[in-house]
């Protein structure tokens, strides 16, 4: 029975976390199970050990049998178990389940281990008894007990009693017409999955006739979370935060607007987590996303949903100006332009970024979200519980500059010197972000509230190398050759006097290295006590700017 169990949980894991490998032919999942489940088995060891004469396992004769041999009998006794059928029952319905399903089985499955050794264990008296029954004749029979196991009928109801739940649904708000509208959640009725476990097996071991049945399992009623007392106390604006996408393309503020649409509404009670790539994903175009330009391994991709980062970052900004937890919270992997450095929030599907957020007040909060086609907003109302006097403010500090190299590539089909960027590239930085508290003005705290790393990619620029005089054309090239930037700028200004260049030869970065402490004082080092997550650096695919 344990034996089964393992090699179901055993080959659901593989098929749960095996990456995808391409096959010349479509090979189907059923296919891939049966593979692994086959892998398994060609695992087992087989025991050669010999079962003494005059031993029987649950009245059958295994003398002579290998230890492997009588495991099979043990499962043969079992195995008209396993199509009997469990009706289960709650919650007013009903859902069916097979004795294989429920692990019915052996409750003593080391019985065959005890027939191999009989004889040969114990101490000289038991032993010599034991072997002077079997030479008279006096077999020994060891009984079988029928046995479920209750770990695996909980794997089973795990997914199973979802049939037949019934989930509650909490009180909630809406907001039209800028006031909050209630609206009455109703009680529900879930399988208690450890309790109903615990009650099959019992049943089985001590109660059942051994034919198709019905079993009640435990069930508890759910109350809906909230009351129209307490969602009454959500009335003030905690924090609030935009940014503008008015430059993004069609589909980007499609993507934008789709995410913020998914957020907008949730309603947080005291000490209730959420997670925004739970929240918003996934992303395809049936969720209503569209394909969008999205980070990955540094260079710009499309991607379904692209852009999407701006709206866990919007939501960042609201999160801290209302002083929520932070549980989670990423860089992207390169900087991004609408917001500063260390004041957003990436999102990851692929590359398990994620954005969650904990409500650490002692009344729910309410979450607003909405797009106008140019600017993204999020406002989070509850009951303000701070002092009229406290507020707080954020500061990006730049610690670091990695500006990024470039490429110079000639190209024999533009004019002479003409300079063209074909891949922008991105300045790389660290940065740490402040949080300062005030009390009627004052500056009470400062401390560090995240610190990031945003990695830089490579420009590319193109020279035209296009001229009459061949002679030109090469010289253009041995310089593009060196590239040193010097040298290929004093080409261009021998070789193409006069020609208009936007391009700039030297990259100067948006952000300086910077210092967010009072200007007498030098800059405090990280305090990590009560910083949030530090950001990662993984280059999966992040939706970009």
């Amino acid at each position: 029975m344990k034996k089964k169990l393992l090699s179901l949980l055993l080959v659901s894991s593989i098929i749960a976390v095996s990456p995808v490998t391409a096959y010349a032919d479509e090979v189907s999942d059923e296919e891939l199970a049966n593979e692994e489940a086959e892998s398994i088995e060609e695992e087992v060891v087989t025991d050669n050990r010999i079962i003494p004469n005059g031993i029987s396992i649950g009245g059958t004769d295994v003398s002579g049998k290998t230890v492997t041999e009588a495991e099979d009998v043990v499962n043969s006794y079992f195995a008209d178990y396993d199509s009997k059928v469990f009706t289960l029952s709650a919650n007013g319905q009903t859902f069916t389940a097979t004795g294989k399903d429920l692990c019915i089985g052996a409750k003593n499955p080391e019985v065959v281990e005890k027939a191999a050794s009989y004889g040969s264990t114990g101490n000289f008296a038991e032993r010599f008894k034991a072997s002077k029954d079997l030479e008279d004749g006096r077999g020994k029979d060891f009984p079988l007990s029928l046995g479920a196991d209750e770990k695996g009928i909980e794997f089973y109801l795990n997914g199973a009693s979802s049939q037949v739940n019934d989930e509650a649904s909490d009180d909630y708000l809406t907001r039209e017409n800028g006031q909050f509208v209630f609206h009455e959640g109703k009680a529900g009725v879930v399988v208690q999955i450890p309790e109903s476990a615990a009650l099959l097996e019992n049943f089985i071991e001590n109660d059942w006739d051994g034919n198709d049945t019905t079993v009640e399992l435990v069930t508890e009623v759910k109350e809906p979370r909230g009351s129209k007392e307490e969602l009454a106390e959500i009335k003030d604006l905690l924090g609030s935060f935009t940014t503008d996408y008015s430059s993004s393309s069609k589909a980007r503020k499609n993507n934008v607007a789709n995410g913020v649409g998914f957020i907008n509404g949730t309603i947080l009670y005291p000490g209730d987590e959420f997670s925004v790539l739970n929240c918003i994903t996934p992303f395809t175009a049936e969720n209503g996303y569209m394909l969008a330009g999205s980070y990955e391994n540094g260079t710009t991709v499309e991607t379904y949903g692209g852009g999407i980062c701006q709206v866990s970052t919007t939501l960042y900004g609201a999160v801290r100006e209302a002083e929520l937890g932070v549980v989670t919270r990423s860089s992207h992997s390169m900087i991004v332009t609408y917001v500063k450095p260390s004041q957003d929030a990436a999102i990851s599907e692929s590359g398990g970024k994620d954005f969650q957020i904990k409500n650490n007040k002692s009344y729910p909060i309410y979450i607003e979200g909405y797009c106008d086609g140019n600017n993204a907003y999020f406002n989070i109302y509850g009951k303000e519980e701070d002092d009229p006097g406290h507020s707080v403010a954020y500061e990006t500090e730049i610690t670091g500059v990695n500006v990024q190299n470039t490429t110079w590539v000639g190209d024999p089909n533009v004019p002479l010197g003409k300079m063209t960027t074909t891949v922008g590239g991105h300045t790389g930085y660290t940065a740490r972000l402040w949080k300062i508290v005030y009390e009627n003005g004052t500056e009470v705290s400062r401390d560090v509230y995240n610190n990031s790393k945003y990695n830089p990619s490579n420009r590319t620029v193109t020279v035209g190398i296009a001229s009459e005089d061949p002679n030109l054309s090469y010289a253009m090239l041995q310089a593009i050759a060196t590239q040193d930037v010097n040298v290929i700028a004093n080409a261009i200004a021998t070789y193409a006097p006069g020609v208009a260049n936007s391009t700039p030869f030297i990259i100067t970065p948006k952000y300086q290295v910077t210092n967010a402490a009072p200007a007498n004082e030098a800059a405090p080092a990280a305090d990590t006590t009560n910083a949030a997550p530090d950001a990662t650096t993984d280059p999966a695919a992040v939706p970009a700017n």
